[in-house]
């Protein structure tokens, strides 16, 4: 008998803001928020479907098919790695990561695996319906935009 280790399902998530520095989030069929992204593509074995090279490519493809966005993704979120149970007995490893937005004036539209596409401040987001994991990435993502807006663009130069 060949032994098949049980697999923990992977999901990368993007934190993607617009030029108004609004974060791009979608609503599932659970009526939660999400952020866009979804699973490696493995391939397959006739080579019609190529194989996602990164985990990076993989997110960057899953939001240009959810929302039309392009992005550039990386790097990771602080704080960004997380399991989730959506369902009781259910558990995915979130890993996400934080995106340039290579479109931001674009409006991102929603496909047919969301149920709506929304658009929120910082300030918004602790009271949407959304797991807590998905907030602090959030969160984390925010903070390091305000950090680097902070830094003059002369900084180091004399």
């Amino acid at each position: 008998m060949t032994y098949t280790p049980p697999l923990w399902p992977v999901s990368v998530k993007g934190v993607a803001l617009d030029a108004h520095h609004r974060v791009l989030l979608l609503k599932n069929e659970r009526e939660e928020w999400e952020l866009p992204g979804g699973r490696l593509e493995i391939g397959s074995p006739d080579g019609t479907q190529v194989p996602d090279a990164s985990p990076e490519a993989a997110l960057e493809r899953e939001i240009q098919e959810e929302t039309g966005w392009e992005v550039k993704a990386g790097p990771l979120i602080d704080g960004g790695v997380w399991i989730y149970q959506p369902i009781p007995g259910r558990r995915v490893l979130i890993v996400t990561y934080g995106c340039t937005v290579l479109t931001p004036d674009r409006p991102p539209v929603v496909s047919h695996e969301h149920k709506q596409l929304g658009m929120f401040t910082a300030d918004e987001v602790p009271e949407l319906n959304m797991p807590d994991g998905y907030k602090q990435a959030i969160a984390a993502w925010y903070g390091l935009q305000r950090a680097d807006s902070q830094v003059p663009d002369d900084y180091g130069r004399m």
